[in-house]
């Protein structure tokens, strides 16, 4: 065998055994890196626009609180490599931290459920290996189930004036508030293609949930809503949303959740109704209607609330009956 074919062989063979040694990150070292943001990750994970708005705000208040700085790649990569123990003191501390500015209950599990969260994300990308083991703070569900009476909100309804735009729309906002309990979210982001006024439905986003479902409508909310968009006019395309502004500087403009609350908190205002009125209060009223009008029955009234938890319509029933209240007053009937 010549030197020349030796050669050959030799460099066939070094290019061989390069390849078997190669490592597999030189084919994907463009999309692997090595330090992953992870709040972004976790972010472009979530469906909603307002769950990534409230994870980002929740996980910045836990850095800006217990760093003094606003999270960034690095300083989220320092508290997920740190040790479980340690990083669970710093979560404990954070917990305390909240308690004694006075949040809510409420408030305080949700901001750690986004740090639970983070964590997740982040033995999930392979930078973490704990678990944050630190217990929510015990809430009492649905504390405050009040709203108005049936007589209240009808009469709030009527006082809408049919005979504008403006009018219409209300009337059409309150119909789906109070004959079908809708929450806020639930109406702002509708679009013209989510209602078919011919099948009298509606499908809506329910919270949670990652598809929509359809609803019935009653026929006067049909009708609203039919006559609201007549009214409205404009751009008619399926796209646009089912409620818009009507006010001179933003008309046309999706009517944010925000704004729903605003419209509710005038209209009873106006009617002259003393509590302070919002979307969840109106859905709380028409809730504990249903069981003033069925004496009780949590299941129907679980068809209108769309609650998974049948308990949680059984403290609609309690507040509606206010058992404990006479059981108390039948105890001091000896004072009198």
């Amino acid at each position: 065998m010549s030197e020349d074919t030796e050669s050959v062989e030799l460099v066939v063979v070094q290019k061989l055994e390069n390849a078997l040694s190669a490592k597999i990150e030189a084919y994907f070292a463009s999309v692997i890196d090595s330090d992953p943001d992870v709040l972004e990750e976790l972010l472009k994970s979530k469906n909603s626009e307002g769950t990534r708005k409230a994870y980002r705000k929740d996980i910045t208040d836990f850095f800006t609180r217990m760093t003094g700085l606003h999270p960034n790649r690095d300083s989220i990569l320092e508290f997920l490599h740190l040790d479980g123990h340690k990083a669970t003191l710093v979560v404990t501390k954070y917990r305390a931290i909240l308690a004694e500015a006075g949040l809510s209950p409420n408030t305080i599990n949700r901001r750690l459920a986004a740090i639970k969260s983070l964590v997740a994300y982040g033995r999930k990308l392979g930078v973490c290996n704990y678990a944050v083991d630190v217990d929510s703070i015990p809430v009492q569900a649905y504390r405050d189930t009040s709203g108005v009476t049936e007589e209240e909100f009808l009469s709030v309804i009527r006082q809408c004036d049919l005979c504008t735009v403006a009018g219409k729309r209300d009337y059409a906002l309150l119909l789906l508030l109070w004959g079908n309990a809708l929450r806020r979210n639930e109406i702002s982001t509708l679009d013209l293609r989510h209602f078919d006024g011919s099948k009298g439905t509606l499908s809506i986003l329910a919270k949670g949930k990652q598809v929509r479902v359809t609803m019935n409508l009653p026929k006067a909310t049909v009708t609203a809503i039919t006559d609201w968009v007549i009214a409205r006019g404009g751009d008619m395309s399926s796209s646009r949303p089912l409620f818009t502004s009507v006010d001179f500087q933003n008309a046309g403009h999706r009517l944010t959740g925000d704004g729903i609350y605003k419209i509710v908190k005038r209209l009873f205002k106006r009617a002259g109704v003393e509590k302070t009125m919002s979307p969840h209060r109106c859905r709380h009223s028409a809730i504990t209607a249903v069981l003033e009008k069925t004496d009780g029955n949590v299941r129907k009234a679980q068809k209108l609330s769309r609650h998974a938890k049948l308990n949680t319509l059984q403290i609609y029933d309690d507040n509606r009956n206010r058992d404990q209240l006479e059981m108390s007053e039948l105890l001091m009937d000896g004072l009198d």
